[in-house]
């Protein structure tokens, strides 16, 4: 593998990271980086970050890098036409991002790194309770402000529904970002549904989410919760906001998870 960069986290320890890219579901290039953990591996995981945010976001990076300070290694990867990964964003759905979460679970595979652990951040949060039963060696899942319904997302772009709807496609600021989302996008969402895959996941489940959470609400949780099986845990965020920017919360948030799938990861593998 060869020397390591180091990227501090939160509590300014450095950790080590491999940058590495892989085939995503549509043939393009998706890029990531794996939080490499500098002391003994407990197990390997895979990080679904929120709707345009990227494997670079707040979110991602810094959950990434706490785990990895706990011992789990985590890919991060950017979706398609997103950061470094090649495409266009607005080729994709929510269906190809989960069989992008499929594929770089496959790619860690590949290298010998079998994921133990799914890590959805809100929109990411629902691609990996649908991604997690087309990944057997899967021993558990974690959702962070995540929707119980895909769909919910479609509430950013409503002024523009109508269009995407007539035109094919529309134009839409998202959080001062210019994105085109596209017809095929929304009827995707459309026909997304979780309850299924809640239901049949068979793998423990962990449930974070902030209770003022103003992006998605904490009713989304309890539904999630809900139409879990046992074993299945739900932990309130606290003080958070929804892209967990606040100082702390990100790795709080991390280290939660990490303590809990302690028990069920494969250590080494």
């Amino acid at each position: 593998m060869g020397p390591q960069p180091f990227v501090p986290n939160e509590r300014g320890r450095r950790v080590p990271l491999r940058k590495v890219t892989f085939e995503g579901s549509t043939g393009e290039t998706l890029s990531g980086i794996i939080d490499i953990p500098e002391g003994p591996v407990k197990g390997w995981g895979v990080f679904s970050h929120g709707f345009t945010l990227g494997k670079d976001s707040p979110s991602a990076s810094r959950m990434c890098k706490a785990l990895a300070d706990s011992g789990v290694g985590m890919l991060r990867f950017d979706n398609l036409g997103l950061g470094g990964s090649a495409g266009e964003w607005s080729a994709g759905s929510f269906s190809h991002k989960v069989a992008d979460t499929v594929k770089a679970a496959e790619f860690m595979r590949a290298e010998g790194k079998q994921i133990s652990l799914l890590v959805g951040h809100s929109f990411g949060g629902a691609a990996v309770l649908a991604a997690a039963r087309e990944i057997p060696e899967l021993d558990a899942v974690a959702t962070v402000g995540a929707p119980f319904s895909p769909k919910h997302v479609a509430h950013v772009f409503d002024a523009a529904l109508d269009k995407i709807l007539s035109e094919g496609s529309a134009e839409v600021d998202l959080g001062g970002k210019r994105v085109e989302i596209r017809k095929h996008f929304v009827e995707d969402l459309e026909n997304a549904d979780l309850t299924d895959c809640i239901k049949q996941l068979q793998k423990p489940l962990m449930v974070l989410h902030s209770p003022t959470d103003n992006t998605v609400g904490i009713e989304n949780a309890s539904t999630i919760f809900q139409a879990a099986r046992h074993p299945r845990n739900f932990v309130s965020l606290e003080g958070s906001d929804h892209l967990l920017t606040g100082k702390g919360q990100a790795a709080r948030a991390a280290r939660i998870i990490a303590a809990w799938a302690d028990q069920y990861l494969d250590a080494g593998q």
